[in-house]
């Protein structure tokens, strides 16, 4: 199982109706299997997620986040994680957004 704690991630890319940027710095803190982090910049004004670690790395997570309007916004992801040369992690992640127009997306996130 990969180790997320303290590990700092940016979006280096996200479709059209995500909120994330690559303003937004996420810190991913792990206790066992279980992953949070808090977030923010860009869009965000204040992020939080939640998930669980599989053995091969991946994370099922949930999220809810406001938005620089004061919209309260959730959604659900899935984070599949790849080793870069440098040692350093990249996550090809899928969305969906649980509240406002529940369409999907996806995102790339890459370790700090």
């Amino acid at each position: 199982m990969i180790n997320y704690n303290d590990r700092v991630f940016k979006p280096v890319q996200n479709t059209k109706n995500g909120e994330t940027s690559s303003e937004t710095t996420f810190l991913y803190q792990q206790n066992g299997n279980i992953l949070t982090s808090e977030y923010s910049g860009g869009k965000i004004k204040s992020g939080h997620l939640i998930g669980l670690v599989s053995d091969d790395g991946s994370i099922d997570m949930r999220y809810h986040q406001v938005n620089e309007q004061g919209e309260l916004t959730t959604g659900i992801c899935k984070s599949t994680p790849e080793l870069l040369p440098n040692g350093k992690l990249r996550l090809h992640e899928t969305w969906q957004w649980t509240s406002g127009d529940q369409s999907k997306g996806s995102s790339v996130l890459e370790e700090q």
